[in-house]
């Protein structure tokens, strides 16, 4: 009987072949680990749009894996509509409104407060927004 690490089932062959073509593929480019996992993601959920498939999230206890769960749903929604919030609010306080500071007539400046402003009172009602 062959050892443990000589055993490979095919599921484990294809997913070597996968990660050997993905590597060739993104060598020329010089991508990180990271940086495959993101684009092969969100390639990922371009396909699950397209083809119609349960949304995929993150959960802490089990990863990424796909759901049709309602409640786990809008959980997640939340939870990265917060997210959002979070970096918006950053965003303004630490760039915009310094920026606004510096060039208080300035008609860019203007028009991307009002703006960010907006999303960020809409995505304020979206996270705090609990099923009645």
């Amino acid at each position: 009987m062959p050892r443990a690490s000589e055993r490979r089932s095919p599921a484990s062959q294809r997913h070597a072949d996968t990660v050997r073509f993905v590597l060739f593929e993104a060598r020329p480019a010089g991508l990180t680990f990271n940086q495959l996992v993101r684009a092969g993601l969100a390639c990922l959920r371009d396909t699950i749009a397209e083809r119609g498939w349960p949304p995929l999230i993150w959960t802490r206890s089990d990863g990424c894996k796909f759901c049709s769960d309602p409640a786990e749903l809008q959980a997640y929604e939340v939870a990265i509509i917060r997210e959002k919030l979070t970096e918006i609010r950053r965003f303004i306080t630490g760039v915009v409104a310094p920026h606004a500071a510096l060039q208080p007539k300035g008609r860019w400046i203007k028009h991307l407060n009002t703006q960010l402003s907006s999303v960020e009172s809409t995505l304020d009602v979206i996270a705090d927004y609990i099923e009645a």
